[in-house]
């Protein structure tokens, strides 16, 4: 949860982020400003960055799968829906395909509750993408932010499983395979920019503002969320680590309340069920 409520704050200031960074951009310098702090943070405390080569081999797929492509995806999403819409639409998808890869990949079954969380979960989302249908309403989706959303939920779900089969099967502290995750995205997502020849700095590349919102965002969305999501699939199944992090809807729900937006009646009946899915996950 406490990851969750990390993530929704940060996606706020990323949105915002995103008028001046494109989505390969803005995930390069995210991964860089964390990969310093983990560093950092590695050599405070004295802990071990050597890792076996294999483990190391298999966090760095699944970063350049989960972070290199599916933050990319998400931000390119972000960029055409408001925070809101782009996180009930990626976090309540990622689970599902998570659980469904988990079986595939780890034989880790989901009880019958569990399944019944990610129906309602389904339930919600279809009524908050209908929601925004109407011709009245402000339109916030679009096809192209759909299949963004939908590629990053698919993405975090193969990065999430492939973390935790390494976590599992091995005695690699929490903050090491973070890096190792973290340098994975951050790799490929410098191989993206040069293959595009995108711009790699903001449009404003002097605005002191942009930078301090940007290490704000990464501080707390990527740094302090990254080691705690790590953390949660060392000790828990991939899709439940995933539901959970779908609770990221409530907390944006309430910021958007909080910033005075208008929110449709449909709207906030299907986040709700939503998290009723999300609640079932405590209770089975």
């Amino acid at each position: 949860m406490t990851t969750a409520l990390c993530w929704a704050i940060s996606v706020v200031i990323f949105r915002h982020l995103g008028n001046s960074f494109s989505p390969l951009s803005l995930n390069l310098w995210k991964g860089a400003l964390a990969i310093t702090g983990l560093l950092l943070t590695l050599f405070m405390f004295n802990i071990p960055i050597v890792a076996d080569q294999k483990d190391v081999l298999w966090l760095f797929l699944s970063g350049a799968i989960g972070i290199g492509i599916g933050d990319s995806a998400f931000f390119a999403a972000l960029n055409r829906m408001c925070e809101r819409t782009t996180l009930v639409l990626t976090e309540t998808l990622s689970p599902i395909f998570t659980a469904l890869l988990a079986i595939i990949w780890l034989s880790e079954w989901l009880s019958a509750f569990q399944w019944l969380a990610m129906g309602i979960i389904l339930v919600g989302v279809d009524l908050v993408i209908r929601s925004r249908k109407g011709k009245k309403r402000t339109m916030d989706i679009s096809w192209s932010g759909l299949n963004f959303a939908a590629l990053s939920a698919i993405c975090q779900a193969i990065g999430a499983v492939i973390g935790r089969d390494i976590l599992t099967h091995s005695n690699i502290p929490v903050t090491t395979a973070s890096l190792y995750r973290l340098a994975g995205g951050f790799i490929l997502v410098i191989i993206l920019l040069m293959i595009t020849r995108q711009k790699w700095l903001p449009k404003e590349p002097k605005n002191l503002r942009v930078w301090k919102f940007l290490i704000i965002a990464t501080t707390i969305g990527t740094f302090l969320a990254m080691i705690l999501q790590t953390l949660a699939f060392k000790h828990a199944p991939a899709a439940i680590v995933q539901i959970l992090f779908a609770s990221s809807i409530l907390f944006s729900l309430l910021f958007a309340l909080m910033r005075g937006q208008t929110i449709s009646k449909i709207s906030f009946l299907g986040s709700m069920i939503a998290m009723l899915g999300v609640g079932i996950i405590f209770i089975s």
